[in-house]
């Protein structure tokens, strides 16, 4: 696991800019780093050493020195692909996965791209041929931000590297905030800082002389075949799910996991073998915010030891503008926060960690996707009487048993679903912000849903988390808050035959009887107690509804709404409101008060800080 950048084209006192864009992004790669430099192209590599600790230093060279690799990732087939380009007749100086990337692509082009298993995000510059090609990884587990200036390409593993770049000017993307306050992460191809993009999972681009071409070669789309027995999916299931952890072991360091206790990271430490287990919990908070207990008896069945970590409000506070800063964009997912936490108490101990990311959006696993049965008991009526209850539904004060229930019963799926997290409707969204786009959720999923509209309900679901939810929020976040503390967290999950079987499941295999990822937990009870198997899906809850209701919390979060920045972008009345009704108790509006409190700390760090960013030496307090 390592950090990239680049220049691509001719640009004065290159060489100082990419030493400042490899050492602010030197927590992805601690223990070592190079440059190449010449005439047309600069390129930087920040190493964390997992597979051939001695030789995979990068940047690496091809034989003839004309091709120049920079690689972020791991490929967990190397060594099959390294033995067939042997026979071809091409010769390695290394044990390294990178160099197989090298000479994979001299071989194949980017058809290299589809042979592999693994998550990468590479850049691989010809010096003869002046052209640059780079590629991420199918889901999205690696990320790759780049910008394109007077003809010249500025890339980079993390925003705030290509921030370094003297001739880019900050600015703020107001079309990625708007649609930011409806999902919770940057969701669009242009990023939070008007100008840089994201290379979208399952994407590759080519640059040559100025110009740039980016291909999409992978999306990931479910075809749910009809039959077969419980025992012949669970059985496919777990053997895919076994080859998958046996290939993601493969390292010269210790492999650790995370455990959190649900039947995901438990079922990897069961099949991993792994002797050292990492859990967080927060203490005083009660049983909700508190898996460690359940973590701790099943890492003592498995024989595994049981490192824990209680997180205080105190704790949580404190690291909120440095995790912040390593994001790179505003995320409304607070449990990004308590993945910090959880990535430092291993990094202190392992280099690398297995851990549970994909198996919800692969298998039906989120509690979300049982609801359109749920609704069926009121979609049989006709679209105006639902619209109808639903409005009197609307205009009811406080929390009521049933008012969501008949509000969301109105819409159709496109209209009431665009991933796990709706913060703000669009009628919110306009009571809030103050410059507005006419580009709606619905409008952005539109494409992708005409694509799946031909299945089940909960399908479709599955297919836009696995689209937007999974890289722009769930792996984003492990992305970020691993290599914050140099740990790097590896998804078993998202192999392609994992998801070459999960793909296939039937519908009942992913739900029935009210339980979701069925053929999973079915695998998972071969090797696991049947109540590990079966606990039903929790999330990674953190207490901020209950710390936005107390005074210290309240009281900063509302000198934020009532602060310029607010002024600038929100209606502030609209904000206080939210969190006046909150501390009451009369609504929860936890989610939509974080959301906006994470935007205003981001805006904060990145364009009312120094020019470099916020850094952790220097303190916001």
């Amino acid at each position: 696991m390592c950090g990239i950048c680049g220049i691509i084209g001719g640009a004065d006192g290159r060489e100082e800019v990419l030493e400042r864009m490899m050492e602010i992004m030197k927590h992805r790669g601690p223990d070592g780093g190079d440059a190449y430099l010449s005439e047309k192209a600069a390129l930087g590599f920040r190493r964390l050493s997992i597979i051939d600790l001695e030789q995979g230093m990068q940047p690496m060279y091809n034989e003839t020195g004309n091709r120049v690799l920079v690689f972020n990732g791991e490929i967990y087939n190397y060594l099959k692909l390294r033995e067939i380009l042997l026979k071809k007749g091409h010769s390695f100086r290394s044990h390294s996965d990178s160099e197989v990337l090298l000479h994979g692509y001299e071989e194949y082009g980017s058809k290299l791209l589809l042979k592999l298993r693994g998550m990468f995000s590479f850049a691989l510059w010809d010096e003869e041929k002046g052209e640059l090609f780079a590629a991420r990884d199918f889901f999205g587990i690696k990320p790759f931000y780049y910008t394109v200036m007077d003809q010249m390409l500025v890339f980079a593993s993390e925003i705030k590297s290509i921030l370094e770049y003297p001739g880019y000017q900050r600015k703020v993307n107001e079309a990625a905030l708007e649609q930011y306050l409806s999902f919770q992460y940057s969701v669009l191809p242009e990023t939070f800082f008007k100008g840089i993009f994201q290379l979208l999972p399952g994407h590759y681009l080519h640059f040559k002389n100025g110009k740039l071409r980016v291909v999409k070669y992978f999306e990931p789309e479910l075809e749910p075949e009809q039959g077969g027995t419980r025992k012949k999916w669970a059985g496919e299931v777990l053997q895919a799910v076994k080859q998958s952890v046996d290939r993601h072991l493969v390292s010269d360091v210790k492999v650790g996991c995370f455990l959190s206790g649900g039947v995901d990271s438990s079922l990897l430490a069961a099949v991993s073998g792994c002797d050292e287990a990492y859990t967080v919990g927060f203490e005083n908070e009660g049983g909700l915010y508190d898996e460690t207990g359940s973590a701790g008896k099943l890492a003592q069945e498995l024989g595994i030891s049981d490192c824990r970590k209680y997180i205080t409000k105190e704790e949580f506070a404190a690291a909120l503008p440095e995790a912040v800063w390593y994001l790179d964009e505003p995320l409304g997912d607070a449990s990004a926060i308590a993945l910090w936490f959880l990535a430092g108490e291993a990094s202190g101990k392992v280099k690398t960690v297995l851990s549970g990311e994909g198996s919800d959006e692969l298998f039906g696993g989120y509690n979300i996707y049982l609801e359109p049965d749920m609704l069926k008991m009121i979609q049989w009526l006709p679209a105006g009487i639902r619209k109808k209850a639903a409005s009197l539904a609307g205009k009811i004060p406080g929390r009521i048993k049933g008012k969501g229930y008949l509000k969301r019963g109105a819409l159709t799926l496109r209209e009431r679903y665009i991933g796990n997290a709706y913060i703000f409707h669009p009628e919110e969204r306009a009571c809030l912000l103050k410059r507005r786009t006419v580009v709606q959720p619905g409008d952005l999923l539109g494409p992708l849903y005409d694509r799946v509209s031909g299945l089940a309900d909960a399908d479709q679901m599955q297919s836009i988390d696995l689209c937007y939810w999974l890289p722009g929020d769930i792996l984003k976040k492990a992305d970020r808050m691993g290599m914050a503390h140099s740990l790097e967290i590896r998804v078993p999950f998202l192999d392609l035959e994992v998801y070459e079987t999960a793909r296939r499941l039937p519908h009942d295999m992913k739900f029935r009887h009210g339980h979701t990822k069925y053929a999973l937990r079915r695998a998972a009870a071969e090797v696991l107690p049947e109540k590990v198997s079966a606990r039903k899906k929790r999330g990674f809850p953190v207490p901020i509804r209950r710390w936005l209701r107390e005074d210290d919390w309240y009281l900063q979060v509302r000198e934020a709404f009532a602060g310029k920045t607010a002024a600038h972008y929100f209606h502030r009345d609209y904000l206080l409101a939210l969190l006046e009704a909150h501390r009451s108790g009369k609504e929860d509006h936890s989610r939509k008060i974080w959301t906006v409190y994470s935007f205003l700390l981001w805006h904060r760090i990145y364009f009312e800080g120094e020019a470099s960013g916020w850094k952790r030496s220097e303190s916001l307090s």
